[in-house]
């Protein structure tokens, strides 16, 4: 009976890994190589190889076919295990060098970039159609987007040229049109028979731009005003602009505010000062004119005769500068404005320029001299010149520090002055004795309609002074007392002073700490008929609800209150407050018809 029967035969070869001796004696393993310092991994065992084989009927006997399946699976385990010790060894190796020599490779792209290869990558690859490339931010326009900015320019530009050739006075500052955009704009300016006043300030302009003006304003006998401020165009752009003026006899008001003109320019200038002959207002202020500018423009008075306004604020004369002007003034018989702020002339300066215009021919009416680092020493001076004068009629000393004694020398001047009526003294360190001495002169003086005390800590006894003075006495129409810590007594001082005094138009009592207390007394006075307050400012005085309900009841209960304008701003005022203010404005419209304008 035949039988099928399955034999599984399993090899687990075994190898030996014997050194040999080479010729010289060292020792060599397996692979023939050097044995000293090199590692042998171990041999990773096999998997089992298993072959089975199927024979038909039982007995002892084997067929042939049979025993050389088995000898064909000894051999070829036997010669499979030598490659696979072999590829244990060799596998990991390559694997470590080929993953260094990538590494390697990638360090050197990073580290080392082949600007050859990339330069010539870059050129060689064109832009896309419709791109503009740049490498600042946000430069990388559509070219369609670019051209419809650059036709809305033209279009822009177009349109300020018909403002010039159409209407008279045309203002185009803050435009930033720039060099190009002037150059387009000055063809508007030939010939052309309408414009008269012209502003081109902070357009961008530089000295590039000015030449834009040459064989225009040449031909220009319309254009009586030209401004140029805030444009950076430097002393050579001024040189420019006086070569192509030399030549012009219509240009009346030429303003180089801000435009970074320096003692060069002015020197250029006053050349130009002492060939033309149309020139009426110059104004140069915040420039970098020194003491040898002044000094080219004190020599240009001289020879001119029709200037009438010279403002020089905000430069660096000094008193250095000071003299040198002086000495101009003492030969000019057409200057009628001298603005000199911010110069820091001094003492000494002053004192030169009051004996320069003791000795002036002409008939100043404006000097400004505030900012200058004045003391009462100097206002000594200024007095000497109050007492001689016989045409002033504007006089700035704010912020200097003339202080309570040169309070005094100002208001001994001013009994004996009868052409000044507006003088600002803020900001000068005067306390309640120096306010005492001023309206003692009020007294006797009925010129003065402007008065500027703000900023000096006067106080609730100065403002009594002052209060008791002006009840019957002078003719002051603008009062400002800002920032003179009169506080609520104070207020009561100026509110009994309201009941009497017919002449005080416009009242300014900002920050002086009234509170509710101090609108209260103000309230009250607001009831007696003042045919003459027109205007009150009570900004900054940390009033509240309380104070603006008193105010709204006193604009209800006068019918004939003439105040239009009523500023509470930046007080501590909820929306109650507010709303009575409001209705008090509405019932005194639905009453006499008469608007006041409310601002809180």
């Amino acid at each position: 009976m035949g039988s099928t029967s399955a034999i599984s035969l399993c090899s687990h070869p075994k190898f030996q890994l014997r050194r040999r001796f080479d010729s010289d004696g060292s020792k060599s393993d397996l692979f023939g190589l050097p044995a000293r310092g090199v590692y042998v991994p171990p041999v990773v065992p096999l998997r089992r190889r298993c072959s089975v084989v199927k024979a038909d009927g039982g007995g002892s006997r084997r067929p042939a076919s049979s025993r050389r399946v088995y000898r064909e699976s000894q051999s070829a385990s036997s010669v499979a295990a030598p490659v696979k010790q072999l590829a244990s060894f060799a596998v990991p190796a390559a694997s470590f060098f080929a993953v260094t020599f990538v590494l390697w490779k990638l360090v050197e792209k990073l580290l080392v970039p082949k600007k050859g290869r990339m330069t010539s990558s870059v050129e060689s690859k064109a832009p896309e159609q419709g791109m503009k490339w740049a490498f600042s931010a946000g430069t990388n326009l559509l070219s369609g987007l670019g051209a419809k900015i650059e036709r809305e320019s033209k279009l822009k530009l177009n349109d300020f040229a018909k403002e010039l050739r159409s209407f008279s006075s045309v203002d185009l500052s803050g435009r930033n049109f720039g060099d190009e955009g002037l150059f387009f704009l000055s063809e508007s300016l030939g010939y052309n028979q309408t414009a008269e006043e012209v502003s081109f300030a902070a357009n961008g302009i530089t000295a590039t731009g000015v030449k834009a003006f040459d064989g225009v304003l040449q031909s220009n006998i319309m254009l009586k005003t030209l401004n140029l401020s805030g444009n950076a165009i430097g002393d050579d752009g001024v040189k420019c602009l006086c070569d192509i003026l030399a030549n012009n006899n219509g240009i009346q008001k030429l303003q180089l505010n801000s435009t970074d003109v320096g003692d060069e320019g002015a020197k250029a200038i006053a050349e130009l000062l002492k060939t033309n002959s149309s020139l009426r207002v110059l104004e140069l202020n915040n420039n970098m004119i020194d003491y040898s500018g002044f000094t080219s423009l004190a020599g240009a008075l001289l020879e001119n005769n029709t200037i009438r306004n010279l403002h020089l604020n905000g430069n660096y004369g000094g008193a250095l500068g000071a003299n040198a002007l002086a000495k101009g003034l003492e030969g000019n018989k057409s200057l009628r404005e001298l603005h000199l702020h911010g110069n820091s002339i001094g003492d000494e300066g002053v004192n030169a320029l009051m004996s320069g215009l003791a000795l002036h021919k002409g008939k100043l009416t404006l000097l400004d001299i505030g900012n200058n680092s004045i003391s009462a020493k100097g206002a000594f001076h200024v007095g000497g010149y109050i007492k001689k004068t016989k045409s002033l009629l504007w006089l700035n000393l704010y912020m200097n520090d003339i202080g309570d004694e040169g309070a005094g020398h100002i208001a001994d001047a001013l009994k004996q002055n009868r052409t000044i009526t507006t003088i600002d003294l803020g900001g000068n360190n005067i306390h309640a004795e120096g306010v005492t001495a001023l309206a003692e002169a009020l007294k006797d003086n009925s010129v003065i309609t402007f008065l500027e005390v703000g900023y000096n800590p006067i106080g609730p006894d100065g403002v009594k002074a002052l209060s008791e003075v002006l009840k019957f006495n002078g003719n002051i129409e603008t009062l400002k007392l800002g920032w003179c810590q009169i506080g609520a007594k104070g207020a009561e001082f100026i509110a009994d002073m309201l009941k009497y005094n017919t002449t005080i138009r416009v009242l300014d009592l900002r920050a002086n700490g009234l509170r509710n207390e101090g609108a209260s007394y103000l309230a009250r006075s607001l009831k007696v008929v003042n045919e003459a307050l027109t205007s009150l400012d009570l900004g900054f005085n940390e009033i509240r609800d309380d104070g603006a309900f008193a105010i709204s009841q006193a604009l209800k209960a006068n019918e004939d209150v003439t105040v239009s304008s009523l500023n509470l701003s930046s007080n501590f005022l909820t929306k109650f407050g507010q709303s009575a203010l409001t209705d008090a404005r509405d019932h005194v419209y639905e009453m006499s018809e008469k608007e006041i304008n409310i601002f809180f």
